[in-house]
């Protein structure tokens, strides 16, 4: 890479042109509750959680496939990956005629791999983490003559992802900043490409968690750093670095990079689930989260955040809200100390006369130091914050034959 930006807004706008019939123009929802809660002047969230096979990815791959010569497309394509990519590239092989192999490593949910194989790829299951099967799909690609389609270092793929840049623009005219997630870079480099072709003024803000934090070192310091390892539940983008097209296309055009924590990003799962009625995974709540932590400064902005995907697995969604909740302050998982299970009909009757809701019961194992003459219960207790969450829990110790134990509150909320 001789340091010039290798992707173009003209390179953006042919990959438009490819996807016409392909892609949906995915929502631009405005948010009042959102921008009250940051303080910008209007928030709007762009639902690619809403596009084909429920991520991005499909316009990178998709674009990238389109451009394959005649011989490439009778041979096939292969890629690896363990979510999104996958679906992307699957899709787009059905839609083009080309068969398309995918490696995944053994921890891929059968879920993904189900959906993958339900768009007509063949799956191929190798190495105990992705890098593993990255490099079993290099050997196959090179031994069977197949073209390798990569997740984000490739021009045709950042072009790609690069038209949800130049909707924004349409979508939201007054738009001033755009929060978009990091991984290893290829959908900030396409959006931040487009965008600022149309206006330089424009912020590109990237975000990563604080655990898998990587591009903005590379930027500052101007070359390429490497995680050792990563560490968060946005596995979506838990890359350890971002590569050499990346890093070029993103230099000059992504104007900083922010980090959250994972407990922001499970609060900003369980509000876009409330607020914006949408299922979002990790990765694509982390723009959410940097709005709404307050890690992006955005007073009296046209504030845009890119919601990438909604894969999400629905028990582990559900779990992601519930910690999101603990996190906002407005779960409680009291430990009680019981007379017996009769009580529960008081317990519950006094949570209702409270306003909060009576969430799960649940019979606890029991610790040295508790009373053997009486059972030990876990309660989910839901209210609209700690100190209604805590009113709450003070009025149980008030029922006959019902002790708190433990009142696991989070007294310093999150986003508070």
């Amino acid at each position: 890479m001789t340091g010039e930006n290798p992707i173009t807004v003209e390179d953006v706008e042919a990959a438009r042109e490819r996807l016409a019939e392909v892609i949906h123009r995915t929502p631009m929802d405005r948010s009042t509750t959102f921008a009250g809660m940051s303080g910008a002047r209007s928030v709007g969230l762009k639902l690619e959680n809403a596009q084909r096979t429920g991520s991005f990815k499909i316009r990178g791959a998709y674009n990238c496939m389109a451009q394959l010569s005649a011989e490439q497309l009778d041979r096939g394509v292969i890629t690896a990956s363990a979510g999104n990519h996958a679906q992307g590239v699957a899709l787009a092989g059905d839609l083009l005629g080309i068969e398309t192999t995918i490696v995944v490593p053994e921890i891929t949910p059968a879920a993904k791999i189900a959906a993958t194989r339900g768009y007509g790829a063949e799956v191929v299951v190798e190495g105990d983490i992705y890098e593993r099967s990255y490099e079993h799909a290099l050997e196959l690609a090179e031994r069977e003559g197949w073209a390798f389609v990569h997740p984000f270092d490739d021009e045709r793929v950042i072009a790609g992802q690069g038209t949800i840049g130049l909707e924004l623009r349409e979508q939201y005219p007054e738009l001033d900043t755009v929060l978009v997630a990091i991984g290893g870079g290829g959908l900030i480099s396409g959006i931040a490409t487009a965008l600022t072709a149309a206006d330089p003024s424009i912020r590109v803000l990237g975000v990563q968690p604080e655990g898998a934090a990587h591009a903005g070192r590379s930027l500052s310091e101007g070359a390429i750093y490497e995680r050792e390892s990563v560490d968060t539940v946005a596995d979506g983008i838990a890359d350890t670095r971002l590569l050499e097209t990346t890093f070029e296309t993103m230099r000059g055009r992504v104007d900083g990079v922010l980090t959250v924590s994972d407990a922001e990003i499970a609060a900003a799962v369980a509000l876009a689930a409330e607020r914006a009625k949408t299922v979002v995974e990790p990765a694509g709540a982390a723009p959410l989260a940097a709005l709404l932590s307050g890690a992006a400064d955005v007073a009296d902005e046209h504030v845009a955040a890119v919601l990438s995907g909604g894969n999400v697995d629905l028990t582990d969604h559900a779990d992601l809200v519930r910690q999101g909740l603990i996190e906002l302050g407005r779960y409680a998982t009291p430990r009680l100390a019981v007379d017996d299970r009769s009580r529960i009909e008081a317990i519950a009757n006094r949570v209702a006369e409270g306003g909060a809701e009576l969430a799960a019961v649940e019979t606890d194992r029991r610790t040295p130091g508790d009373d053997p003459n009486r059972r030990s219960l876990v309660l989910g207790i839901e209210g609209n914050g700690p100190e209604h969450v805590g009113g709450v829990l003070a009025g149980l110790d008030g029922i006959e034959g019902v002790s708190v134990l433990d009142a696991e509150l989070c007294d310093d909320p999150i986003f508070g």
